[in-house]
């Protein structure tokens, strides 16, 4: 989907990888590298033998509302965040609803979808991408922002997204990635006390299932509702079900927060090494605080194709409303891949 700006908004990292691009290191896509971990699969392999029953989602539900200790109300189950961005679009009854950018682009293209005239608040590189909650318009019954935010890797301080509620608007914040923060710091979810808050999670990033489509909402239980209304039945499978009650648990709890620190680590080895294609030109937004890293330089379309050349993707970013082809996002991946992909970008500079 071309946006009248240009942007094609269905464009997502996947695209680097697939087809010819199967063989390449992928630092294009955000999932986390070695996931799910063997007693995850082995745990929704169990599942399997009960497929002839209809999903039945309590379990998964009451472990959610737990995990951020809601009353189960206030839980919905998604195949995906990305389904909760769909259901938005076309169950709540707004009519100025406006996407901050440069952010996830699905959320524009459901909204857009849904015939919905989407406004655009556009985050400036002069200002490390960072919120500018007045730069929302007051009158905006919707307003979605990504936290930390995809692509920029921008951490905003939680205070100042609450701060953007207002009586008769809907806050949607995306925390899909908010699980790679340590300590999740800046987490609105669990949050019950500022108004219209909608919170998205996704369990497919740091557990490797973007294939199974897991994730959910937080909310107040009329916006759940309205919501679920909106949905098929029976929108997440069994063994979805079944992976979304053990991600919650205490054990994948424990074991997110320690990749999370790991995460953090690596990103710190690849920002180092990315220090020294400063006078390249290359400059990194931030400061970084997701599983991902955004560069500027110049020619990075052609060093792209050149990086594809000697066997790495990595995901452009001229799809994301605000930035333009001279725009590049990076996964974080262990030391001996982020090493490996130094070297490479450092021919693909020079050549």
């Amino acid at each position: 989907m071309r946006t009248e700006s240009g942007h094609d908004l269905r464009h997502h990292g996947d695209a680097e990888v697939r087809d010819d691009g199967g063989s390449l290191v992928d630092l294009a896509v955000n999932v986390r590298a070695d996931t799910p971990p063997v007693w995850l699969r082995e745990h929704i392999a169990a599942s399997l033998g009960g497929l002839a029953a209809y999903p039945d989602g309590r379990a998964a539900r009451a472990a959610v509302a737990s995990r951020h200790g809601l009353p189960v109300e206030r839980v919905l189950l998604t195949a995906g965040a990305a389904e909760a961005f769909v259901l938005l679009a076309r169950a709540l009854k707004v009519r100025r609803p406006v996407v901050v950018h440069p952010q996830f682009t699905e959320p524009e293209a459901a909204l857009r979808d849904a015939g919905h005239t989407v406004g655009r608040v556009l985050l400036r590189e002069a200002d490390g991408f960072r919120l500018d909650p007045s730069a929302v318009p007051e009158d905006a019954d919707l307003v979605v922002i990504g936290n930390p935010t995809n692509p920029t890797s921008v951490l905003h301080p939680a205070d100042a997204i609450a701060g953007l509620a207002r009586p008769g608007r809907v806050l949607v914040v995306d925390e899909a990635f908010m699980d790679a923060v340590p300590g999740e710091r800046e987490a609105l979810a669990g949050r019950v006390d500022v108004p219209g808050l909608v919170v998205l999670r996704s369990l497919t990033k740091t557990w490797g299932l973007a294939g199974l489509r897991i994730g959910y909402a937080l909310a107040a239980p009329q916006t759940v509702e309205e919501l679920q209304r909106a949905q098929p039945l029976w929108p997440v499978s069994s063994p979805a079900l079944a992976a979304a009650e053990a991600c919650v648990g205490p054990r994948a709890v424990a074991e997110a927060a320690h990749a999370a620190h790991r995460v953090a680590a690596d990103r710190a080895h690849l920002l180092a090494g990315l220090d020294r294609f400063a006078p390249a030109g290359l400059r990194v937004a931030g400061p970084a605080q997701g599983p991902f890293v955004l560069v500027r330089l110049p020619r990075a379309a052609a060093v792209r194709r050149r990086l594809r050349d000697l066997g790495y993707a990595v995901r452009r970013g001229d799809t994301f409303p605000g930035l333009d082809e001279e725009w590049l996002r990076l996964a974080v991946r262990d030391r001996r891949t982020t090493d490996g992909f130094l070297r490479a970008l450092e021919r693909a500079l020079t050549d």
